[in-house]
Formats: structure tokens, C-alpha cells, sequence
């Protein structure tokens, strides 16, 4: 399960630096590159979650996995607010745009929002759990 959900998370993370880097030059709609790259980078959350808290611990059920991730991406969606010169310099940056973004948005919480329940939904943990691990 572990080695389909690393897969998975290569697959998101790849999917997502090609979609920023490569989808305006394939004539793909804005909204699809804006909001296709923070549904990836919810999903991307969840799987990551998904694995810290397998590796840590097998008690939390998928679904506080998926809260948890929605608080993340929440969090760091409101994190764009604050401003520093140092970390302003940083979202600048190509990681600093890719890992906290740059501006504030409503819309790229709902676009988590979709991208955490789409990975949650096809989790392999889902299809493997017994009622009692749900």
C-alpha cells in the first residue's frame, strides 16, 4: 500500500510541474493550469499526509488523514497573507511559488478541497481497509 501511494504521490507531483511549466505552451485553458495545479498540489498533501501518518502511526482513520490535509492546505493558503521581505524574496523563488504559492485565494482552497477528497477517494488504503480502519 505504501509503495502504490509513493507511486502515486510521484505521479501527482510530476502531473503538477508539467501542467505549470508546460500547460499555457499546450494552449490549455488558465483556469484548467491555475486550478488543476492546486488540485494536484492538495492531492499531493493528502497522499504525503497519507504516509507520515502511516509511517508513524496506523490509528488515524483516512478520513482524519483527509481533515488533516484540508487544515494543511488551509493553513498555508492563509499563510499568503503574511508578508516578510525574507519570505517574499522566497515566494519569488520557483520552489517558494511551487510550495507556498504567492497570493491569496478562495478559489485555490476549494480547488484543494476537491484535490484531497479525489485522493482520498482513490486511496489504496480505502480499497484494502475493513470497516473498523475506515
Amino acid at each position: 500500500m505504501q509503495a502504490q501511494r509513493l507511486a502515486a504521490l510521484l505521479v501527482i507531483i510530476l502531473s503538477g510541474l508539467a501542467l505549470r511549466r508546460f500547460g499555457y505552451a499546450a494552449d490549455l485553458p488558465f483556469f484548467l493550469v491555475k486550478y488543476g495545479g492546486s488540485l494536484l498540489w492538495g492531492s499531493m498533501v493528502y497522499v504525503l499526509l497519507a504516509l507520515a501518518v502511516a509511517a508513524l502511526t496506523a490509528r488515524m482513520p483516512r478520513a482524519g488523514t483527509a481533515a488533516l490535509a484540508l487544515t494543511v492546505a488551509i493553513c498555508v493558503e492563509f499563510f499568503r497573507l503574511y508578508h516578510t521581505p525574507w519570505l517574499d524574496a522566497f515566494r519569488l523563488t520557483t520552489a517558494g511559488a511551487l510550495l507556498l504559492g504567492r497570493l491569496f485565494s478562495l478559489w485555490n482552497i476549494l480547488a484543494y478541497a476537491i484535490g484531497i477528497a479525489v485522493a482520498y477517494a482513490f486511496d489504496p488504503a480505502h480499497r484494502q481497509s475493513s470497516p473498523e480502519r475506515l
